[in-house]
Formats: C-alpha cells, structure tokens, sequence
C-alpha cells in the first residue's frame, strides 16, 4: 500500500511570499483551518477542523513545527487521536521569478485515511494559489 501524497506546486510568487501563507497563522487560516501556528521548531499546535455532516463535531489535528527553516523547509506533525499520526513537509526552492514547491504527507497506514487527505490537501492547495 502507497503511504504517501506527494505534489509538486508551482506560484508566481517568491519563495518568501509563498512562505508567509505556510508559516503565518492568520495566512494559514486563509487557505487551510483556523490554528495556533507559530514557525519554529517545539511548537506544538493545532488545526480546528469546522464541522460538516460527516465530521458532526468537527476535528482537531494536533501538530508539533519538526523543521522551520525560512523561507526553505517546514516539516511538522499531523496526529488525529489514535486514527492518524504522519508528517507533513513543505521544501520551497526559486523557480525563475517564482516558486516550485515540493509537498509530501506520509506516514498513512490506512487507504481511507489517504484517499480522504489527498481529496482536501487537493482542495486547500487549490485555495493556497
């Protein structure tokens, strides 16, 4: 079973502007779900999932920032209870006068589980552009 999403992203923007929307709370919000966010390394945090039919009360995704290096690397946790524990990590890298980013999210040991991750990381970074 493939237990990782990987996505290359590409923005016009600069790799330090592509950074403010992943490493500042409020930006975060924007594009991905409402947190406590702060860029560096030991700091746990969390996404608060709004509720929808199918998650009634809503979700909390537990995080702790592994890597912060601006405006190149950010690696942090993703633990839903006992149902989810991966790792998500953003490299950034100049492309021309913008962006290419690398995505990845590993760590799935159930196929439900990454099939649902690859449909809203798909819809968030849809948002992210």
């Amino acid at each position: 079973m493939r237990n990782t999403i990987r996505r290359e992203l590409k923005f016009a923007q600069s790799p330090e502007t592509v950074w403010r929307a992943l490493a500042d709370s409020a930006a975060l919000a924007q594009w991905l779900y409402p947190n406590d966010f702060e860029p560096r390394v030991g700091h746990c945090f969390t996404f608060r999932v709004p509720p929808k039919p199918e998650l009634e009360d809503g979700l909390i995704v537990r995080c702790e920032v592994l890597e912060c290096v601006p405006p190149s690397r950010l690696v942090f946790t993703w633990v839903v209870d006992e149902f989810l524990n991966t790792r998500v990590s953003y490299r950034l890298e100049p492309d021309g006068t913008g962006t290419r980013v690398l995505f990845e999210h590993s760590g799935f040991e159930q196929e439900a589980a990454l099939g649902g991750a690859e449909f809203g990381w798909n819809m968030m970074h849809g948002k992210l552009a």
